[in-house]
């Protein structure tokens, strides 16, 4: 992973991972765009990065595995996951969305997706990481707050 914020999208269709890489790679600027057509070295690639923050596009259904098996897979690691997911499916059903809803996820988007719906879904998850780091830097209470903050099994402590 870069510095910055990057985009992880997991399709097991080769063809779609390339069209969605190219889609975001014209508008996308905060981060790399890194993409698998494999749920597992998607899984091993995630742990293997010292960031736990991205945005994942992940289709619904990934081989043998789904998008929402991903999400369960990372979790631990990727806390805000969810929240940082766009789902993208061939038939947004019933059962699609309430695995989304209870997945916690919040952006479903259709096949064929058009280009500005992802970069709007992109956009509005991009903005929330913005709107946080320009209040840590313009806010120095706020920054100090946050900078007493541990991730979760770091803590050097006995406890």
């Amino acid at each position: 992973m870069s510095e910055g914020l990057d985009v992880i999208i997991i399709d097991d269709d080769k063809n779609l991972c390339i069209v969605t890489a190219e889609t975001i790679k014209r508008f996308y600027v905060w981060g790399d765009v890194i993409s698998f057509t494999k749920f597992d070295e998607a899984i091993a690639y995630c742990f293997s990065q010292e960031s736990s923050i991205a945005i994942f596009i992940l289709d619904v259904f990934l081989g043998e595995q789904s998008g929402f098996a991903f999400l369960d897979g990372i979790k631990e690691k990727f806390t805000s996951a969810p929240q940082d997911t766009i789902v993208i499916t061939g038939n947004a059903s019933e059962d699609v969305v309430n695995m989304c809803v209870a997945s916690d996820v919040t952006y479903l988007l259709e096949k064929p997706v058009k280009p500005y719906e992802l970069q709007l879904a992109v956009r509005a998850i991009v903005a929330k990481y913005m709107k946080f780091a320009r209040k840590v830097l313009h806010d120095p209470n706020f920054a100090e707050v946050v900078a007493k903050f541990e991730p979760a099994g770091l803590a050097g402590g006995t406890g």
